[in-house]
């Protein structure tokens, strides 16, 4: 495993003035440093380690309600720093605060396990305060990390203060010299995680746990990386086992809560949801009323699913993700009120990324309701500005892979793989760019009696990534040149799985939709896995398609859409793909304009259907009267009866999208060929 790119501090250049500031402080010159990073913090703003060391300062000067004050900006920026809390717990301490001083240890202990003075200040207050238990829990702590080897502590520090290039380079040394080391693999597996480099990090806590079954973080690492890769069944499987040993652990339920989303059991994650909500306070209140939103809006209540929204804002003002979540109901009307609070938010120095993008995209989509267009572009430019520049997208992958794809899978190499693959017809691959049309497509289709619709599944992305193998070169990558040296029966079986490990997403029709937009990368694959399904790709007139995907912000994934120049290029190389397998696989492929369906829905519908050797049903013409669970962000708008109005929309933002018009180029025209 390797690091992708991983986080760092503001400024190199501050590195000798931090040097100096420890130095002050092991002269006990706390007047000095304090002064010292307080410049730093101030030509800084947000410098993790310069406001630490600050309030450190203050506090040594015995300031500690200062030191409290600067503790407060540290987490405003960085609300996962471990030893801000640590920090803040001393300060407790020093004002002879027990209640307020132990919670800011546990906090300091609940991010980083291996902070041993919160854990000794912890024995030393729970035996004060009269919690024997407690105080034994915490001396066990104490003692467990005086055993752990000093490098693994000193990368989880590094770790947990978000500086993973050095703490995989730490505890990669040690692991070197030291072998299979429990503490070190877990540590390991989870800075793979967080790079979202998920198969290692499988891997490494699956070995993990073959060691010490009974280590319950462990177990809870591993049904998250379960739950990131897709795999629902198995994440739940785990955590059952953990909330067996432990059933009141609120984030083994949570984390079970969200497995159960991910098998489309909405109602039964709405009820663990409800249930987690009693007695939640501030962040995770927030996070739950959120989470319950979003499974009330994919069964289609949405009146309760705003009201859950704007819960989750009240316990959370600022929580740019749930104003965003209102706003991507596409029906919801912001109050006055609403819209000034939002304002106020995404304005704050003190606003986190994250929530100030969110923040953008919703205020870009309610002053458009508006019809302030020149403001709405301008909060929709700034937050995908600030999306763009947390992302490490580059299309040259993307094109590599279409480039190659247009290599190797060419009429003679379909031509001997001829009868490869299953016989049978039951997946119909609807394919396409996100904001095309395709959940239309999908609610049509779902509304007939002999089809399924189950929602953008993730077993062809998985095999692909199978594929590609571990530690993929991106510059010469393995697929899809491999596809030509694997044997013909591996075809049959590739089929065979997934048909297997979509089963739980199916009640038992016949027929049934995997709608992964981006699957279109991957026809030449599915066609020798299903020579007989039905393939759709929907697309929609490309100013209208690429700006839908400009001011839409992804819940993950589509990194190519937050930038003009991303989303044209991206968009010129699906055409080109697409073309691709109609030259080579001629008739496969059932084309669909969204605007000819809105044009005329009853003949959209019959050549649809014909396409998937369905016969002629009523009810898909009255798609929004279909009760189905529906995740994408066009839910609501597929629950109404299709509307022209949508067709036109991006003209009110036409005098800005000039260089998304000269990006196309003959785009415009060649997406009807």
């Amino acid at each position: 495993m390797t690091v992708a790119s991983a986080p760092t501090e503001t400024a190199s250049a501050a590195a000798p003035d931090l040097g100096e500031i420890r130095s002050l402080l092991r002269a006990r010159r706390f007047v000095d440093a304090a002064q010292a990073a307080a410049r730093l913090a101030a030509a800084f703003p947000g410098h993790r380690e310069a406001l630490y060391l600050l309030a450190l300062a203050q506090r040594q000067q015995h300031r500690p309600a200062q030191a409290l004050a600067t503790l407060d900006e540290l987490e405003r920026h960085h609300p996962r720093a471990s030893r801000l809390f640590q920090e803040r717990g001393h300060c407790y301490v020093a004002l002879r605060d027990a209640p307020r001083a132990i919670a800011a240890y546990r906090r300091a202990v609940e991010i980083n396990a291996t902070l041993s003075s919160a854990w000794g200040m912890l024995e030393g207050l729970y035996r004060m305060t009269g919690d024997p238990r407690a105080a034994a829990f915490a001396a066990a702590q104490v003692a467990r990390l005086k055993a752990l080897p000093a490098p693994v502590v000193a990368a989880t520090n590094l770790y947990c203060d978000g500086d993973l290039a050095a703490a995989e380079k730490m505890i990669r040394a040690f692991l070197l010299q030291h072998g299979d080391q429990i503490e070190a693999m877990r540590l390991l597996a989870r800075i793979g995680f967080d790079l979202e480099i998920y198969d290692d990090a499988e891997l490494l806590l699956a070995a993990v746990l073959v060691q010490a079954p009974d280590y319950h973080a462990a177990r809870y690492d591993y049904a998250s990386v379960l739950l990131a890769r897709h795999k629902y069944r198995e994440a739940r499987a785990e955590l059952e086992r953990l909330l067996a040993a432990d059933p009141g652990n609120r984030d083994f339920r949570t984390l079970q809560a969200a497995a159960t989303v991910g098998l489309g059991l909405h109602e039964e994650a709405l009820e663990l949801y409800r249930a987690l909500l009693v007695g939640a306070k501030d962040r995770e209140a927030a996070d739950l009323h959120l989470s319950a939103g979003h499974a009330l809006k994919t069964l289609g209540r949405q009146a309760e699913a705003v009201e859950e929204y704007r819960a989750a804002a009240r316990a959370r003002p600022a929580f740019g993700d749930a104003y965003w979540s209102l706003a991507n109901l596409k029906t919801y009307r912001f109050t006055g009120t609403e819209l000034g609070a939002m304002r106020t938010a995404e304005d704050a120095a003190a606003a986190s990324l994250v929530d100030r993008y969110h923040l953008c995209f919703a205020l870009g989509k309610a002053y458009e309701d508006e019809a302030d267009y020149a403001t709405s572009w301008h909060f929709y430019e700034r937050g995908n500005a600030l999306k763009r520049a947390e992302s490490r997208y580059r299309p040259e992958p993307i094109e590599r892979n279409t480039a190659n794809q247009q290599k190797v899978c060419t009429r003679e190499f379909f031509r001997e793989r001829q009868g490869c693959g299953a016989t049978g017809n039951e997946p119909i691959f609807v394919v396409g760019l996100p904001r095309s049309g395709s959940t239309l497509i999908e609610q049509i289709l779902a509304s007939h009696s002999a089809v399924e619709g189950t929602h953008e599944l993730a077993e062809i992305p998985r095999l692909v990534h199978e594929l590609q193998g571990r530690d993929p070169d991106l510059e010469n990558p393995r697929y899809p040149l491999n596809l030509a040296e694997l044997p013909h029966e591996a075809f049959a079986a590739f089929a065979r799985r997934y048909l297997e490990d979509t089963r739980l997403y199916r009640s038992g029709r016949p027929r049934f939709i995997d709608k992964m937009p981006n699957n279109f990368r991957h026809i030449g694959l599915i066609h020798l896995m299903f020579p007989n399904a039905s393939i759709i790709d929907v697309r929609r007139e490309p100013m209208a398609g690429c700006f839908g995907l400009y001011k839409q912000l992804f819940s993950r994934g589509q990194e190519f859409s937050y930038s003009i120049s991303d989303i044209a290029r991206y968009y010129r190389t699906y055409l080109e793909l697409m073309e691709h397998w109609d030259r080579v696989l001629p008739g496969r492929i059932l084309r669909v304009h969204y605007e000819d369906v809105v044009d005329d829905l009853a003949a959209s519908v019959r050549r649809i259907l014909g396409h998937c050797g369905l016969p002629f049903e009523a009810a898909c013409l009255e798609f929004h009267r279909t009760a189905r669970s529906i995740r994408t962000a066009s839910s609501e708008q597929v629950r109404q009866p299709i509307f022209r109005e949508g067709l036109e929309q991006w003209r009110h933002f036409e005098r800005w999208l000039g260089p998304l018009r000269e990006a196309l180029g003959d785009a415009l025209e060649r997406y009807r060929r």
